[in-house]
């Protein structure tokens, strides 16, 4: 039985912590593009966060919102879509309005009045249901994805542990909620039907590389996706390039995640280009595919800060974020400390780290990348 499997007929808690990430990441995976397992996501994440249940919601200009939580509060959902109640919380307009790049404790951007008098709350009180936690997912479309955890009132309050575990799964969770938002959180059947709805540029590869069948969108692209002469791809950005073929084989090798940015020409916006894994119902969908390569662009009414690129592109996490933007900014190592208020040995080793998820080995070449990807702001 694989670990994935494993998560449906045991406990969360019984499985060591390591096989919990990975069974877990392997699952959110799978329901970026089977959406009836979203409440098994969220049910295994709060499991191991000590949550009483979790939801993502989907809020778009265009579009009525969209949700998913788990079964056994769906009372809860019911009725916080009923009537827009929504719109009158002002816990969900204060996170819509301050998009946290992290998963952050809700009241502390609320007073205890607003607290007292926000609809949800006073539904979610009455429900049993405490402390809240909520990370956002700005997407390139405009929409923006809510990820909300919550407590027992008889839990108490999110702990600071509980809140970094949930934000080591945060780039997973963001990576699967663009793809299943573009299909509007629902099932997509066919490999076809997927790449026709997903309304990005997107092509699916085997392990080896090489690719398989594209979108027109991407085939439109050919000024940044290149075919190869043993059937591959590559990106004609040479940095970029390097990266991506990288990605190619760590994937193979351990179903790696990457995320790469592409600088802009004069007549195309910078890209993010994403390669995902496609694990178990979603290798199925894709019939025996392996990886998922799409390709997003950020809009200019969509405001996303320089450390939260960083952490969605390379996994970083929010203080290797901020020396990484310090950097890109043009600081030096040592003015960067300063800067961010960490010492100079703490931001050496925070660099070490930051080299090695961009698959960079020199300060002037992760610059260079990271300056290409603070156009994306």
């Amino acid at each position: 039985m694989d670990a994935v499997a494993s998560t449906r007929k045991m406990p969360m808690l019984e499985m060591p912590r390591d096989e919990q990430a990975l069974a877990i990441v392997d699952l959110i995976y799978e329901a970026a593009f089977a959406a009836e397992l979203w409440p098994d996501v969220l049910g295994a994440v709060s499991a191991i966060s000590r949550s009483a249940s979790g939801a993502v919601f989907v809020f778009s200009d265009h579009a009525p919102v969209r949700a998913i939580t788990e079964a056994h509060v769906q009372p809860l959902l019911d009725e916080f879509m009923a009537g827009d109640t929504w719109k009158f919380s002002e816990s969900v307009q204060r996170m819509c309005s301050a998009q946290p790049e992290s998963f952050v404790r809700v009241d502390d951007f609320m007073t205890d009045e607003e607290i007292e008098r926000d609809p949800v709350r006073k539904s979610a009180t009455a429900f049993g249901v405490g402390s809240h936690v909520c990370t956002s997912v700005p997407m390139a479309g405009g929409e923006l994805a809510l990820f909300v955890f919550q407590r027992w009132l008889k839990d108490g309050l999110y702990d600071q542990a509980a809140i970094d575990l949930l934000n080591g799964l945060r780039p997973h969770l963001a990576r699967a909620s663009l793809i299943a938002g573009r299909l509007g959180l629902e099932r997509a059947r066919t490999a076809v039907s997927i790449l026709g709805e997903i309304r990005l540029p997107a092509a699916i590869m085997s392990g080896s590389g090489r690719m398989l069948t594209a979108n027109l969108l991407l085939e439109d692209m050919a000024d940044v996706f290149l075919p190869t002469a043993d059937g591959g791809m590559a990106l004609a950005d040479a940095l970029a390039n390097a990266l991506f073929q990288q990605a190619i084989v760590q994937n193979r090798d351990n179903h790696s995640v990457r995320s790469i940015p592409v600088a802009g020409t004069k007549g195309r916006p910078a890209l993010i280009v994403h390669l995902l894994p496609l694990r178990r119902a979603a290798h199925d969908i894709f019939s025996g595919a392996d990886i998922l390569v799409s390709a997003t662009e950020v809009s200019l009414c969509a405001t996303v800060p320089s450390p939260h690129i960083f952490s969605g592109l390379f996994d970083l996490t929010p203080a290797e974020a901020r020396l990484a933007a310090a950097l890109a900014a043009g600081r030096s190592v040592h003015e960067a400390a300063t800067e961010i208020g960490i010492a100079v040995k703490s931001a050496r080793t925070y660099l070490e780290r930051i080299f090695r998820k961009t698959g960079t080995s020199r300060q002037s070449q992760l610059v260079a990348l990271l300056t290409s990807a603070r156009s994306f702001s």
